[in-house]
C-alpha cells in the first residue's frame, strides 16, 4: 500500500497544472498527487489505484467537463472509494450544481475558481477535510463471531463500530473461518458471541466493559478527585470537556457506550453553524473527542454512572464497575434515549430487526431489504435518508398528516428527492411479527389494519432522559428531565446557599445540567454544544464562590 492519493480532475490544461502545483506544494511530502483531464480518465486511474490497494484521500473535481460532469464523476467515485473526501470546483454560475452535489453525491465542500493565493481559500478547506479522513485500516485481526440475528452480537458490533475500532464480523453459522476458529478454540457454537483478539486470546460472551478494557479503551480514572466530572459524552458533554480542560480544570468524562450520543449516529448534520455542506455525526464526535483529549481531559468508555451522593461541597459519582470519583463540580449531560415501542413483539425482537437508532452496521445488514422508520422528527428523517443508501425501499410511518410540522424543511425535501423513500400518513405500528428475527409488521391506518413484510423497523418516537441514577439527590420534572436555574425555584427548600442557583445549575450546588437531559432544552446539537460551554462558565463561578 502506497501513500494516500490526492486526485485533481479538470479538462482545462493550464488550470489542471496550477491545481496540481498547489497540491504538490502543500501535500507532496505525505500524499501522492495525481491529475486527470476527464472523468473517464479519473475513473480508470482510481480503478488502477484500487487494484494496487492504494487509498484515495481526496478528489478535487471541476464541474464543467465534457462527457462526464463533476457531479457525475463524484457520484461514480463513491462506488470505488466511498470514504474519500470530495470537493467540487465551480464557477459562480454553477452554485445550483454544487448544492445538488452536496445532496446527491456526498460532496463535503465546493470551491469557487480561481483562488489566489491558495493559502487563503484552498488550503484551509483541504487541511480540514484531510484531518478528518482516516486511511482504511489494514485487514483487522480483531474478529467477532456471532449469529447475525443475535441481540448480544448486535450490541458488540454497535459498540465496536461507534468507538471506531476496526474489526471483522464473521457469521457463526455460515462463515468457514468462523467455524475453524471455534474448532481451534474448542468453543461450542451455542456460546456465541465470541471475540478473537489481536493477540489470539478469546473472549466468550463478553460484556462491553470487558471488551473495552481488552481493546485499549480507558475505563478507570487516573485520580480519585477532579475539578470537573462530566457524565455523558454527547455534544453537550464533549463541549464541556473541551472548555473545562482547555481552561485548566482537571476534567473527567464518563460515557456509558461511545462518545457522540445520538448525534454520533447521525449520517449527516446539515444545519450546524460553520459547516455549510454538513458533516457526519461521527466526524463531529471525532473532532470533539480529539480536542478534549488534546487539552488533557480523561474520557472513560464504557463507564456508566449508576449513582451519586453528596459529601460537603463535593459530589461523589459511582460508576457501574466499582470505585467512586469525587467531583468539585459535576455536569450532567447524559442526554436521552428513544422511547421503546410498546406493541406486541417489539421487545422480543429488539436488536433482531427492531432498532432504536440507525448506524452503519444496521444499514449494511439490511442492504437490499424492505425497511420501515417510525417517527416524524429530524432523527427519523435523517435515518430514512441514510438507510435509503442501502435498502431497496424505506417507508416512513407517521401518525399525523403533515411531515413539515415536525421535521425541518431541508429533510422533508431530501426525503422527497429519494426515489426509494415513501411516507405513509396516519399510520401506526400495532405489532412486530417474527420468531428468530423481524419478518413483518402489523399496521393500522384509516383503511384498517393490515400486515406487511418487513426486514427492519427503526423506531424514533420520542425521548426519555437518562436520569434514573439521580434518584433522591437531584430534582427532576414529572418526565424525569433535570430542572435547572429558575425552574428549581429561587430558593428551593433544600438549597443551602444564600444566593439562588446559577443558570444551568440544578437543585444541588455545584451540579449542572446541559443538553437534551435538561428540562426546557432546545433539542438541537448546536444548543447542546452551547449549553456545555456555558455550563463551564458557571462551574468557574461556583468554584470561585467557594
Amino acid at each position: 500500500m502506497g501513500k494516500p492519493a490526492l486526485l485533481a480532475v479538470d479538462d482545462d490544461g493550464p488550470v489542471l497544472s496550477a491545481i496540481e502545483r498547489d497540491l504538490r506544494g502543500r501535500y507532496g511530502e505525505h500524499y501522492q498527487v495525481y491529475a486527470a483531464s476527464s472523468g473517464e480518465q479519473a475513473l480508470d486511474l482510481m480503478r488502477r489505484l484500487r487494484l494496487r490497494e492504494d487509498p484515495v484521500a481526496l478528489l478535487l473535481v471541476d464541474q464543467r467537463m465534457p462527457g462526464m460532469s463533476g457531479v457525475e464523476l463524484l457520484t461514480a467515485s463513491r462506488k470505488v472509494y466511498p470514504d474519500a473526501r470530495r470537493v467540487l470546483l465551480t464557477a459562480y454560475a454553477d452554485t445550483d450544481a454544487a448544492i445538488k452535489a452536496i445532496n446527491d453525491a456526498d460532496v463535503q465542500h465546493y470551491l469557487l475558481k480561481p483562488w489566489d493565493p491558495p493559502e487563503d481559500r484552498l488550503y484551509p478547506v483541504l487541511d480540514d477535510l484531510l484531518q478528518t479522513w482516516r486511511p482504511p485500516p489494514p485487514l483487522a485481526n480483531l474478529r467477532l463471531i456471532s449469529d447475525r440475528w443475535s441481540r448480544s452480537g448486535h450490541a458488540l458490533r454497535e459498540f465496536l463500530a461507534r468507538n471506531l475500532v476496526p474489526y471483522r464480523w464473521l457469521d457463526g453459522e455460515s462463515d468457514p473461518e468462523a467455524r475453524e476458529l471455534l474448532d481451534v478454540a474448542a468453543i461450542d457454537a451455542g456460546s456465541l458471541p465470541v471475540l478473537v483478539l489481536d493477540d489470539g486470546d478469546v473472549l466468550v460472551q463478553p460484556d462491553l466493559h470487558e471488551v473495552g478494557a481488552r481493546i485499549g479503551l480507558r475505563a478507570q480514572a487516573q485520580r480519585a478527585a477532579y475539578d470537573l466530572v462530566v457524565v455523558g459524552a454527547g455534544p453537550a458533554g464533549l463541549a464541556a470537556a473541551v472548555y473545562g480542560a482547555s481552561e485548566g480544570l482537571s476534567t473527567l468524562v464518563l460515557e456509558c457506550n461511545a462518545p457522540g450520543g445520538q448525534a454520533g449516529t447521525t449520517s449527516r448534520i446539515e444545519n450546524y453553524l460553520g459547516f455549510p455542506v454538513g458533516l457526519s455525526g461521527a466526524d463531529l464526535t471525532l473532532r470533539a473527542r480529539e480536542q478534549a483529549v488534546r487539552f488533557g481531559a480523561e474520557i472513560l468508555v464504557p463507564a456508566e454512572a449508576v449513582g451519586l451522593r453528596r459529601e460537603g461541597p463535593y459530589t461523589v459519582v459511582r460508576p457501574a464497575h466499582g470505585g467512586e470519583v469525587s467531583a468539585s463540580t459535576l455536569i450532567i449531560a447524559t442526554g436521552v434515549e428513544y422511547r421503546t415501542l410498546d406493541v406486541p413483539g417489539a421487545a422480543e425482537l429488539t436488536g433482531l430487526g427492531v432498532y432504536y437508532g440507525a448506524g452503519q452496521a444496521e444499514g449494511v445488514d439490511h442492504r437490499g431489504g424492505r425497511v420501515f422508520v417510525v417517527g416524524g422528527g429530524n432523527s427519523a428523517g435523517q435515518a430514512a435518508v441514510f438507510l435509503s443508501r442501502f435498502a431497496a425501499s424505506v417507508t416512513l410511518l407517521l401518525r399525523g398528516d403533515d411531515l413539515s410540522a415536525t421535521m425541518s424543511r431541508y429533510l422533508v425535501d431530501r426525503l422527497a428527492s429519494r426515489e426509494n423513500v415513501s411516507v405513509e400518513y396516519r399510520t401506526r405500528v400495532t405489532g412486530a411479527l417474527g420468531t428468530r428475527r423481524l419478518e413483518g409488521l402489523r399496521l393500522r391506518s384509516d383503511a384498517g389494519e393490515r400486515e406487511e413484510q418487513a426486514d427492519a423497523l427503526f423506531v424514533f418516537i420520542g425521548q426519555e432522559p437518562r436520569t434514573g441514577w439521580l434518584d433522591g439527590v437531584v430534582r427532576r420534572d414529572e418526565r424525569g428531565f433535570v430542572v435547572t436555574g429558575t425552574d428549581v425555584g429561587s430558593w428551593p427548600p433544600e438549597w443551602p446557599l444564600s444566593a439562588p442557583p446559577l443558570p444551568l445549575e440544578t437543585s444541588v450546588p455545584g451540579v449542572f445540567a446541559a443538553g437534551d437531559v435538561r428540562h426546557g432544552a432546545g433539542n438541537r446539537i448546536a444548543a447542546a454544544v452551547g449549553e456545555g460551554a456555558m455550563a463551564v462558565r458557571f462551574v468557574h463561578q461556583r468554584l470561585a464562590a467557594r
